[in-house]
């Protein structure tokens, strides 16, 4: 997701956390803004159902269930939910590998996953996901969208897997080109690819030239009507959007004998993995959108449990997962949007408008929004966050590149739990890594021991093998100042060393100005020990320390 520019600071803080705001006293702030979130929502929501496999009314009543449901049941005041791009290719593969009817199962035992984990209190914990897992993710997912939409966007079928799709844009790219089979009326594959440009290029104009009160017109809203313009007067023969005259047709419950798969194993663990990435991508919106303004601050737990019931309901309607989507919520911030009411009211205009005019919906293309995709893909790939990752490390860079090959090569879940796994694994590594140089002074009965890394019960065996190897009557210096952390167990091994050593005649000799501060620091005592000399100490004042 990238950042939106430009945050408005101006939303007064409530009285106190928890506390709800009055909504009469901003009502024209939320009004104008939640058109304009409905404008960017409405053409998104029918492409991402797109994107999904499945039909633009479907998206439509997620995005309703987003506006009307969980944005007043929700714990954040200004985020907008509805179907998200980075769920769409999770939805490509688990339809291809179930089928439609028991969508519906997996979306509902999703939500009560959510809803669950909201009431438990787990929410914080999806916070925890490592940047370079959480970039890494959003960066496969666009490059997915990418290639599967730019099949779409020349009126083509994508190709399955997302290697396959990416690996063939060329092909699609020749087909846009390919004139002589257009001049022939062999193809019209050329004509939709002319609409998806147009749309792309508006898109990329309109950020970059819109100036004053051109600013308000979303990009998406001015490139969709153009070139539904250009189709519509030019008569192009090219694919459209079908939508159901009566929207509440799309409503689709799962079937009663459809309903006992819940009990599956295996839907079990799709579900949990559309819960994972719904309640991750909605969470970080919150939090992203908490440094936007001065409101009041999200409560994780209650937004993760709206989250939840609205994801039921769209199980039970047959919609497509949701989730908080920072596009539309930055949008709304940027608009002015001061309440929830504004989330609630740009839901309401997206079924008046679907229920009224669903006619001209059928006039929209259905490359323009593939392209719109396409667009929202690439800017979801984040090119320049390599950079930033790779100056945390080598290995925040391996664990990024690991992340996308693997959801781009297997799948979306596949790449995400060998992110998360890597990383714990590094984390493992950098807690487990000590280095020990030992050094005796032939001649003066001393040896030092300089020890460079994280002292944990992980490394204790070699701590304990290098001490123990010191000879009795030896006066053994114990270098602690690149020690980044030490554990209880490896005090522990030193202080019983110590009284062993001491009772053989021998001293240990210890830096207590960086023990004290390795302590210190970590159990917030007093700091001014952190000072004292480097001087001789026992087991016995190091265990009154801890104290």
């Amino acid at each position: 997701m990238n950042k939106i520019e430009n945050p408005s600071e101006n939303i007064e803080k409530p009285a106190g956390r928890g506390t709800s705001q009055s909504l009469l006293p901003y009502f024209g702030k939320d009004f104008l803004a939640s058109v304009v979130v409905f404008i960017v929502a409405l053409p998104l929501c029918m492409g991402i159902a797109i994107a999904s496999g499945v039909d633009p009314a479907k998206g439509i009543l997620t995005g309703v269930v987003g506006g009307l449901v969980v944005s007043a049941l929700g714990g954040s005041q200004l985020q907008v939910s509805g179907p998200a791009a980075g769920l769409a290719v999770l939805m490509l593969e688990l339809i291809r590998e179930h089928g439609i009817e028991k969508m519906g199962v997996i979306i509902l035992l999703a939500g009560l996953i959510q809803i669950l984990a909201g009431l438990c209190r787990f929410a914080p914990w999806f916070r925890a996901v490592p940047p370079a897992v959480i970039h890494g993710m959003l960066s496969g997912i666009g490059l997915l969208i990418l290639a599967a939409q730019f099949h779409v966007m020349v009126d083509d079928t994508p190709k399955g897997s997302g290697i396959n799709n990416l690996l063939s844009i060329p092909m699609a790219i020749y087909k846009g080109l390919n004139w002589t089979a257009a001049q022939n009326g062999d193809s019209t594959h050329h004509i939709a690819a002319a609409i998806g440009v147009l749309t792309i290029l508006i898109l990329a104009l309109w950020q970059r030239f819109a100036v004053g009160r051109m600013k308000v017109l979303p990009g998406s809203l001015v490139a969709v009507v153009v070139a539904t313009s250009v189709a519509y007067f030019l008569h192009l023969t090219v694919h459209y959007v079908t939508i159901p005259s009566n929207i509440f047709a799309a409503i689709d419950p799962p079937k009663p004998a459809v309903l006992v798969s819940i009990f599956n194993w295996e839907i079990f663990f799709d579900a949990l993995a559309i819960a994972f990435i719904a309640a991750a991508e909605t969470l970080l919106t919150c939090s992203a959108l908490d440094k936007m303004h001065t409101g009041q601050r999200t409560n994780y737990d209650r937004e993760l449990i709206g989250q939840g019931i609205g994801n039921t309901i769209c199980g039970l309607i047959g919609g497509l997962p949701l989730t908080g989507v920072m596009v539309r919520s930055g949008v709304n911030v940027n608009a002015g949007a001061r309440t929830r009411a504004s989330a609630f009211m740009h839901g309401l205009w997206i079924l008046i408008f679907v229920a009224l005019f669903p006619k001209v919906l059928e006039l929209i293309p259905t490359s323009a929004l593939a392209a719109l995709l396409v667009f929202t893909g690439y800017k979801m790939i984040n090119w320049k966050i390599f950079k930033e990752i790779k100056q945390y490390g080598r290995s925040e860079a391996a664990i990024y590149v690991t992340t996308i090959i693997l959801i781009v090569c297997v799948d979306l879940l596949t790449g995400v739990i060998a992110g998360v796994l890597l990383s714990i694994g590094k984390l493992l590594y950098i807690f487990s890594r000590l280095d020990i140089k030992i050094t005796e002074h032939e001649g003066r009965n001393r040896t030092d021991v300089s020890l460079k890394g994280a002292a944990t019960f992980l490394s204790l065996p070699r701590l304990a093998e290098a001490i123990e190897s010191v000879k009795p009557t030896t006066e053994l210096h114990v270098h602690l100042e690149d020690v980044e952390y030490i554990d209880h167990a490896c005090l522990d091994t030193m202080m019983g060393w110590d009284k062993q050593h001491r009772a053989q005649g021998g001293t240990l000799v210890m830096d207590w100005g960086t023990l004290g501060t390795v302590f210190r620091e970590r159990r917030g005592g007093n700091r001014e020990l952190a000072t004292l000399e480097f001087r001789p100490v026992h087991a016995d004042e190091v265990a009154s320390e801890q104290k």
